[in-house]
């Protein structure tokens, strides 16, 4: 069975792959998408696994360094350009201009301010007004005193002192040859969350809207593009066919609704261009057998005319023998002209299925028997041999006996007309499974090869392959009208050469039995 027309699984779909095909591009798109956001908070949360206190130290020490290489080291691009990615911020106050510049944004609002002071008071114990603990401003100052900023709600204190007595940020100083040069500050507590999501949200959804771009255009090209592919052929198959092409077809792979659709397609467009080669083939047919029959009856007629033209001249003097010969010729032509007329509407009604078939048991003997009375007079002017064989067992064949001896008869006169003189010509009948075989031989000089298809087409006249006979042939409807009785009868006829010389026409016909 066709791809096209065997069953449709339900995986080749359309619908399923469509469906299938947008579940797996989300399905891709989100697990990109998670990775990217754990990618991308791996990146600004990388930093965050040291404390404030070992961060602050590393930039210090990072900062003197550079400084001390480079009085005019731009510490603000350094600090944003190797620093800006990370979670945590912090603060670098240098002792110059007290300038404070972050990493990144936003930070505590208060801790640029207590850098700048924790660079002039100096940690804890330096200065009597200093509190006690480390990084802890004195108390009450209002250099220090200020409102949280909303990012950091829940901080531990204003300024660089917390409520609880623990710090709110961890220092660390920059000493470029031994000298205080500024200070790093870093909160102790972190940003919230929605800090990094906010920052991390345009990235995500541009590259989410990047996938999301290049995923409809895969889908589009492996799951519409065939699709589309196959409906443009479709359609242009389609009007093709509009315009009278019905030798085009519409590509059906793929095994979906659109290559059903194809498929049905394919099969009207055989069917019409079977049905147009039908019509064409009747039409020429038609006009094949309008010619035939045209010839056919010019003879006769031209014949009959002619002697009756002779036998009406006043001038010409005609004996009485001459007479009644140009008469009885033309009786002759008229006899051939009206069994011509009777075959062919004999042969019409046959295959036009005009005529009903009086079907009944037909004993094969009787038949033989009958055919070989009738020929028996010309058999013996001739010194030709008929037989006649019924094997054992032979059923009733189930027919019409007129029609059926009709058949026979015709078969038989064919090859009685083209076996030479003396020669033989045999029926047998036999049991052929459930149906009745007839073979009629002669021991004629054959049929070529090229002549055999052409045997049962009206009109058709081989005797040039029945060179040396001397029995002139009829009007060439014969053997036609053999096939439409036994076609009608829902039997088979054939012709062919037996290897010993000679030719074969085997009839096969339904038994009583086998039409049970």
């Amino acid at each position: 069975m066709p791809e096209s027309l065997a069953p449709r699984r339900w995986y080749r779909s359309l619908y399923w792959r469509i469906a299938l095909g947008y579940v797996a591009l989300l399905a891709v798109l989100l697990l990109v998408q998670g990775g990217l956001a754990v990618w991308l908070m791996d990146r600004v949360w990388g930093r965050a696994s040291r404390t404030p206190a070992d961060l602050a130290d590393m930039v210090a020490r990072d900062l003197s360094e550079k400084l001390a290489a480079n009085r005019g080291f731009d510490v603000e691009a350094h600090v944003r350009e190797q620093y800006g990615f990370g979670y945590q911020p912090f603060v670098v106050v240098l002792a110059g201009d007290r300038r404070a510049f972050a990493n990144r944004a936003p930070t505590p609002p208060n801790l640029p301010r207590d850098a700048r002071r924790r660079l002039e008071w100096g940690p804890a114990g330096e200065d009597p007004r200093v509190g006690g603990l480390r990084g802890e401003g004195p108390r009450g100052d209002p250099r220090f005193d200020g409102p949280p900023g909303p990012e950091w709600r829940g901080g531990r204190g204003r300024g660089s002192g917390g409520f609880d007595g623990r710090p709110a940020a961890q220092y660390a100083e920059i000493i470029v040859e031994g000298a205080r040069a500024g200070v790093v500050a870093v909160p102790i507590s972190r940003p919230p969350i929605s800090v990094t999501f906010r920052e991390a949200a345009p990235t995500l959804a541009m590259i989410g809207v990047a996938l999301l771009a290049a995923g409809a255009g895969v889908m589009a090209l492996l799951i519409f593009g065939p699709t589309h592919r196959r409906i443009v052929t479709l359609e242009g198959a389609a009007r093709a066919l509009g315009e009278g092409r019905t030798d085009v077809r519409a590509d059906d792979s793929g095994g979906d609704e659109v290559s059903a659709l194809s498929a049905t397609f394919n099969r009207m467009a055989s069917d019409l261009e079977a049905r147009a080669a039908a019509l064409a083939e009747s039409d020429r047919a038609r006009r094949q057998l309008l010619a035939d029959v045209s010839h056919e009856l010019m003879t006769p007629l031209a014949a009959i005319r002619g002697y009756i033209e002779t036998l009406g001249m006043q001038e010409l003097k005609l004996d009485d023998g001459t007479r009644r010969r140009y008469l009885e010729i033309a009786d002759e032509e008229t006899h051939k002209l009206e069994a011509i007329i009777g075959d062919l509407l004999d042969l019409a009604r046959l295959e036009g299925g005009g005529e009903t078939l009086d079907c009944d048991a037909v004993l094969v003997d009787d038949l033989l028997r009958r055919v070989a009375d009738r020929h028996r007079p010309a058999l013996i002017g001739r010194g030709v041999t008929l037989t006649t064989t019924v094997g054992k067992d032979t059923p009733l064949i189930w027919g019409d006996a007129d029609r059926l001896e009709q058949a026979l008869q015709n078969v038989a006169a064919n090859a009685i007309r083209h076996t030479p003189d003396g020669g033989t010509v045999s029926l047998r009948a036999e049991p052929s499974g459930d149906r009745v075989k007839i073979t009629v031989a002669d021991t004629g000089p054959g049929i070529p090869d090229a002549h055999l298809p052409h045997l049962f087409d009206r009109f058709y006249k081989a005797d040039a392959a029945r060179a040396g006979t001397v029995v002139p042939s009829g009007s060439g409807l014969g053997l036609s009208i053999v096939r439409a009785i036994v076609n009608r009868h829902g039997g088979d006829v054939s012709a062919d050469n037996v290897p010993g010389g000679g030719a074969v026409f085997t009839m096969t016909l339904p038994s009583v039995a086998g039409n049970r």
